[in-house]
């Protein structure tokens, strides 16, 4: 199972992103995807996740209302579309998915059993 995460960088505060993550290995329409975030010294945190089948979508209450989760399964890949970011958004993004996560434990990054390298985001003036 791979997952290669892309589309990071650097932005001033109040623009715009938009992550990738393309998911290869296994049966993407049978996985829920999430994306979490990793700041220096701190916890890796949930940050959204996209269930299988419906799409139901999960944000941490500190993105919700500037980020967006979507998947096209067609293409194997989840995107994260980041508007209104600020300083604190700044984190390297990973990507991730494993088997038998349910939909209560969606925020969970210890059910997640495999995992992108990541991508830097970077907002600052």
């Amino acid at each position: 199972v791979q997952l290669q995460a892309s589309g990071g960088g650097l932005v001033q505060p109040g623009g715009s992103l938009r992550l990738s993550c393309v998911v290869s290995g296994l049966t993407f329409n049978d996985y829920n995807i999430g994306w979490f975030r990793e700041a220096p010294a701190k916890e890796r945190d949930f940050v959204a996740a996209i269930t299988l089948g419906i799409g139901r979508t999960y944000y941490a209450d500190s993105v919700k209302g500037r980020f967006t989760i979507s998947r096209d399964n067609a293409k194997n890949t989840v995107y994260l579309q980041m508007n209104s970011l600020k300083p604190e958004d700044t984190a390297v993004y990973y990507c991730a998915t494993g088997d038998g996560i349910i939909q209560s434990s969606i925020r969970n990054p210890g059910n997640y059993g495999y995992w992108g390298q990541g991508t830097q985001v970077t907002v600052s003036s």
